[in-house]
């Protein structure tokens, strides 16, 4: 079952023909399919990208059958991926994921190893759906926000909201202070790493207490953190 289609087990040798071959791109482009649509589940994409995830495999596997052992040809290859490498944009931990997931397919169905790769990208998409499914790594509670406070220019803000922030988040960055309204007023700039984002409310109103109530802006950190 988990044999190669294209290998003849007793020569080594690649016996591929016609039908092996068909049959082997279905089945690459079929997972390529499934991969695709793992991916769009309860995620932010792009139409290009999950096109490009469901036609990878056959193209791995056109690539590989090309190779065929041949180890100049291998180097080719390898060169013509690095360029590929350097002129694409680094995606989300996720497209990653399936990025691999795509190539391994190609892999294995250039390879001929049709039973493997079905076993193993059911196994892999089935625990990828139940990890979403169960929302796993999720965090409700701990939240990172960026959070910007206006004070009138009359109060002293070093330590002006230590308290509140000890209360309320694990930890709290400066990342910058500046003057606006002419210099009548300053705009504190904080990273905060909020105990519960449930509390996100009770922070902002005793920090209006202090503040005059003056704008304030708590939103999410820009940096993604999601990159490989």
């Amino acid at each position: 079952m988990l044999s190669s289609l294209l290998v003849d087990e007793s020569t080594s040798t690649i016996t591929a023909g016609m039908t092996d071959v068909l049959l082997c791109a279905l089945v690459s482009l079929i997972l390529g399919m499934v991969v695709a649509y793992v991916h769009m589940f309860r995620n932010v994409y792009t139409k290009n990208f999950v096109i490009t995830l469901a036609v990878l495999p056959v193209l791995v596997q056109l690539v590989i059958m090309l190779v065929n052992g041949n180890l100049g040809t291998g180097v080719a290859v390898l060169g013509a991926f690095s360029l590929i490498r350097f002129r694409s944009v680094a995606g989300s931990s996720r497209e990653i994921t399936s990025i691999f997931w795509s190539m391994g397919i190609g892999l294995a169905t250039g390879m001929g190893y049709i039973g493997y790769v079905v076993l193993f990208s059911a196994v892999t998409g089935a625990f990828l759906l139940l990890l979403n499914v169960l929302k796993f790594g999720e965090n409700n509670k701990v939240a990172e926000r960026e959070l910007k406070v206006t004070i009138p220019e009359d109060l002293d803000y070093p330590g002006l909201f230590d308290d509140l922030f000890e209360k309320y988040a694990y930890q709290v960055v400066t990342d910058s202070v500046r003057t606006t309204n002419m210099g009548s007023l300053y705009e504190l700039r904080y990273h905060v790493k909020l105990k519960d984002i449930q509390l996100e409310k009770q922070l902002i109103d005793e920090i209006r207490v202090r503040n005059g109530n003056l704008p304030i802006i708590s939103g999410k950190v820009s940096t993604n953190k999601d990159e490989l």
